[in-house]
């Protein structure tokens, strides 16, 4: 069993995937639970059938179409977004637009900087395309690819070297580039381990490098050319017809040609990888999807052209999750290539199925809280929820206000999991306050806005100021944000079904922005905004252009916002929901703990990384870094705490693993001993402590003075009092 889903959940998770698929209700998973009826409105008489449970392909939403019903915050045009016609096919700009996307460089600023297409880095510039295998460069803080342009492929009859790429289509897995001036079109789809151009007019190609040639060989068809290059490299070309190339010490250059070449480097000069290159040269994808055919199921279909089979390459993730008894796949384990992300292996087949142990979507603790601890929950829970105040909330920051909201949703589950009921409708009354001015547009300070630029919600202070709301203005963190807004919201549905119906349409709109399925002119928003379809989880870097690419930090958050957003599909009734919600947040768990928690024995990252390391700081595509957006390496107590909040029953399946727990906690520790550190970031800190040592933990929280914004004692103890008793292996 692979370490990333507990041995201990799989038997009850099971169970979860048939509710998934058939009758998905608001119950414990712990035991059976009949909600009591608080003081207030009830609820309304249903006004419509549930929703189909089936995944794909389902029917469109309604929150999810353009249509004169469809509910969208007020339009703004933001002075801060920038122009996407420069780069977009005007084809396409009459719907929504990618702005996490595994190619956002391409059409930022002067859509200079390289993305990382697996296995290669690749930069489009002035009519050109720059192709890069890259080396690696690691010390113990960071560890990243580094870029040089080993092959630059143009035209030489280009009438006008100066213009730019255009977008020309995208999907789940691929983007095609076209250089309208040149005639070539780049169909770049992640995990080919061949670029695939085709000159679409007669061309007279220039393929140029910053290295020495050394020789260049053709075979008798002049189909096949061998490149070898003086810093050990080896590039193997592939033409769909004859091709005449001469070449001088740093260039290449070809006669007319109009078809497709293919170009690979040739993994460690190996000439049992040059067979395997020849054999599937002839067959190449044009695009690929990714397809939710069932819960905790993710299906990759390519379409293809050429003859022959078609060869992929799978990263780590993708190899553990393959479900080889699903779809016809032969695995080449020994056709290999390198990535920061691990050994690449090669795969073939027109189609793959990855598959996910499921995981519980709960809204209480997997376990139950131990009946002894209660009074001592209770009696925070009272002081905590007396102390709930909205006049005195001073933050309009879209972050740090969902963050209170759904601190405060927390103490209404854990009332109803203790069956302490009496402090639950001041909860109701304080979220209510709170949430509504944002849905009613009443929340004078800030509130959401829709953009119609490039189809999603901003928000007032972002719209005007790229820095407000940590950016997200243009992009930056959607899934944070309105996943803290969705847990508060499918926590008031749940206890308020009237509110919970009364708001709908805007709870549908803000779940929409980043968990929308659809495409195309029917959509308000762009397809899954932040969630990454061939890495498995998601993106925060927004339309902001970076070297490395797009970028994560918190995958707890990233967690939060697909589990939220699956609890509000319990509360809805909405089976489809919970069954995506799930899915998404099972991948962003795998990837987590894939790429992000470092183990003492891991072997993926380098040595010398990994010795200082138990957990990657910031993510990036092309990149891993040991420090945080807002703290230094050293603060390893932020480091911890960022990828553990918001605390959750689905926090346990994160950390499932009790060794690497043990590591993390234990690296962690000696960080407490600093002058300064703050309360809040000690708590997390200790709530993991108390996975292995609960005793211990739990002494350390009792003596906190303080909490993180979205944290509180009550919910603290109700963590430390809802673990188990296990030593070692996992839950």
């Amino acid at each position: 069993m692979e370490r990333n889903i507990s041995l201990f959940l799989i038997s009850a998770f099971i169970v979860l995937t048939s509710i998934a698929l058939l009758n998905f209700n608001t119950k414990s998973f712990r035991k059976p639970y009949n909600p009591p009826v608080y003081p207030g409105p009830s609820p309304p008489p249903p006004s419509e059938s549930p929703p189909s449970p089936a995944m794909s392909p389902p029917p469109p939403a309604e929150s999810q179409r353009r249509s004169s019903h469809t509910f969208l915050f007020p339009e703004t045009r933001s002075p801060v977004l920038a122009d996407p016609s420069i780069f977009f096919s005007p084809r396409l700009l009459s719907s929504p637009l990618p702005t996490n996307s595994f190619f956002q460089n391409f059409v930022l600023k002067n859509g200079d900087q390289p993305e990382y297409i697996h296995p290669y880095l690749i930069k489009s510039s002035l009519s050109s395309l720059s192709l890069c295998y890259p080396t690696r460069f690691s010390n113990s803080a960071f560890t990243t690819q580094i870029f040089n342009p080993d092959l630059t492929i143009s035209a030489s009859n280009n009438t006008n070297p100066n213009s730019t790429h255009i977008i020309f289509s995208f999907s789940d897995l691929s983007v095609t580039l076209d250089l309208p001036s040149s005639n070539l079109r780049f169909f770049l789809v992640r995990g080919s381990p061949y670029l695939t151009c085709a000159a679409t007019g007669v061309v007279s190609l220039s393929i140029s490098t910053i290295h020495a040639i050394l020789q260049l060989s053709s075979d008798s068809s002049q189909t096949k050319y061998t490149i070898t290059l003086n810093n050990n490299q080896t590039w193997l070309l592939y033409a769909s017809s004859p091709i005449q190339m001469t070449h001088d010490v740093s260039s290449i250059t070809s006669g007319g040609f109009s078809g497709v070449i293919r170009i690979a480097i040739l993994p460690d000069s190996d000439p049992r990888s040059e067979t395997t290159l020849d054999r599937f040269s002839s067959c190449y994808p044009v695009s690929g999807d990714a397809v939710f055919s069932k819960p905790f199921s993710v299906e990759y279909k390519w379409e293809k052209k050429g003859w022959g089979d078609l060869l992929m390459l799978a990263h780590p993730l993708h190899f553990r999750l393959l479900s080889r008894s699903d779809c016809e796949i032969a695995v080449l384990e020994d056709f290999k290539y390198k990535s920061i992300d691990g050994e690449l292996v090669g795969v073939v087949g027109d189609s793959w199925v990855l598959k996910s142990d499921p995981v519980s979507v709960t809204w209480h603790s997997i376990r139950g809280v131990k009946e002894q601890s209660y009074p001592e929950i209770v009696n925070s829970l009272s002081k905590d929820v007396e102390a709930l105040n909205s006049a005195i909330i001073s933050t309009s920051s879209s972050y740090f206000y969902g963050k209170l909201i759904a601190r405060a949703a927390r103490l209404a589950l854990i009332a109803e999991e203790l069956s302490y009921f009496d402090v639950i409708p001041a909860v109701r009354t304080f979220l209510k306050g709170t949430i509504e001015p944002w849905l009613d547009g009443t929340f004078g300070a800030n509130g959401f806005l829709y953009d119609g630029k490039w189809g999603g919600i901003v928000t007032k202070q972002g719209s005007l100021d790229s820095g407000a709301d940590y950016g997200f203005g243009i992009y930056n963190d959607h899934h944070y944000h309105l996943g803290y807004f969705l847990y508060a919201i499918a926590v008031l549905a749940k206890i308020d079904p009237a509110w919970g119906s009364k708001y709908r349409p805007q709870a549908y709109s803000l779940m929409a922005d980043f968990m929308n399925l659809g495409r195309g002119e029917n959509s308000n928003y762009p397809r899954l905004r932040c969630f990454d379809l061939w890495k498995l989880h998601s993106w925060a870097g927004g339309l902001t252009e970076f070297a490395d690419g797009r970028n994560q930090e918190s995958t707890s958050e990233a967690v939060n916002a697909y589990y939220s957003a699956a609890l509000m599909g319990l509360a809805y009734g909405d089976t489809h929901l919970v069954a995506i919600g799930s899915t998404l947040s099972a991948m962003e768990i795998h990837s987590a703990q894939t790429w992000w928690h470092l183990r003492e024995e891991e072997t993926s990252y380098p040595e010398d990384f990994t010795r200082e390391n138990r957990v990657v700081g910031v993510l990036w595509a092309n990149k891993r870094d040991s420090g945080l957006w807002f703290a230094s390496p050293d603060r390893r107590e932020c480091r911890l705490g960022i990828q553990l909040l918001p605390l959750l029953p689905i926090t346990e399946v994160l950390f499932s693993e009790i060794g690497f727990v043990r590591e993390f906690v234990n690296w962690t520790l000696p960080a407490l001993e600093r002058e300064g550190v703050e309360e809040g970031w000690k708590g997390f800190v200790h709530a993991l402590e108390g996975v292995y040592d609960n005793e211990v933990a739990l002494s350390k929280i009792r003596n906190l003075n303080g909490f993180d914004d979205g944290n509180s004692l009550t919910n603290l103890l109700w963590w430390i009092h809802s673990r188990g008793d296990e030593e070692g292996g996992k839950f």
